[in-house]
């Protein structure tokens, strides 16, 4: 079978227990990249046994970020791009999806929705990660934002997209990621207090970039002037989309939403 003429980047850092996972979820893809922040486990030597090149970087607190410095550095094979996180697999599904769309691709990116696995379980309801992942690495760019002061800040680009050059076009896939959010070696309390505090920073400041979808761009808009946002994105996640389906799971996800807001809000304090 020829393989899927896209370039896969995956960003790491001391992601040995789910690097193999992902990588080989990844074998159909010509291209597949790890570019390595100085891991201290076994990351490079896993990426480097399944095939996977390893690019080192270091950050020098400033901008462009990890993402953005791949699009500028990266010699690749492919101008289209699929960034791919280590808690992130691209079921063979979705590989046969982006295979079909790469003979005549329809726009220039594509967002690419991703279900939360929790205890083994597939969440088929409630909430789900949605990123612009997949596109032409020409047409689209991660913005610069005022947060290189702010707590929680990192290496990362934070919970945005990249924008749109000139008139670029935005589709989104139809078979999403599984995302393994919950299988990390930091807990989640630490994690999501780091992203809470720089989030209730990019909130003070207004410093969010503009969304390249606009009905996206409106929804954030509202979302953030709103009250109470925990129990919004509780019952957003658990009672809207219908999270309740999912179980325990989809309560306990639920909970997680509320819990995050609630940081976000005490951050702000």
């Amino acid at each position: 079978m020829n393989r899927i003429p896209v370039s896969v980047v995956i960003c790491a850092r001391n992601e040995e227990a789910r690097m193999a996972a992902c990588l080989t979820a990844l074998k159909n893809f010509d291209e597949v990249i790890v570019v390595d922040s100085g891991s201290t486990d076994n990351t490079v030597a896993v990426a480097q046994s399944l095939g996977a090149q390893v690019m080192p970087f270091s950050w020098d607190q400033q901008y462009p970020k990890k993402r953005q410095w791949c699009l500028d550095q990266l010699t690749l094979k492919h101008d289209w791009i699929f960034f791919v996180d280590a808690d992130e697999i691209a079921t063979t599904a979705l590989a046969d999806e982006i295979r079909n769309i790469m003979a005549a691709p329809d726009c220039d990116g594509y967002f690419v929705d991703g279900l939360y696995v929790i205890d083994g379980r597939v969440l088929t309801h409630g909430i789900k990660n949605s990123k612009l992942v997949l596109f032409h690495r020409r047409q689209f760019r991660f913005p610069v934002v005022n947060d290189l002061d702010l707590p929680g800040m990192g290496e990362m680009e934070g919970h945005y997209q990249p924008v749109a050059v000139d008139a670029a076009t935005i589709g989104r896939l139809k078979v999403p990621m599984l995302h393994y959010a919950y299988n990390s070696g930091e807990s989640w309390q630490s994690r999501h207090q780091r992203y809470a505090q720089w989030e209730a920073g990019m909130n003070a400041r207004h410093a969010w970039p503009v969304d390249p979808l606009p009905h996206r761009q409106r929804i954030k808009e509202i979302f953030r002037a709103l009250p109470c946002r925990g129990l919004i994105a509780f019952a957003h996640s658990y009672i809207v989309k219908c999270g309740f389906m999912d179980g325990r799971a989809g309560f306990g996800l639920a909970l997680d939403r509320y819990r995050y807001y609630v940081m976000v809000a005490r951050s702000r304090q």
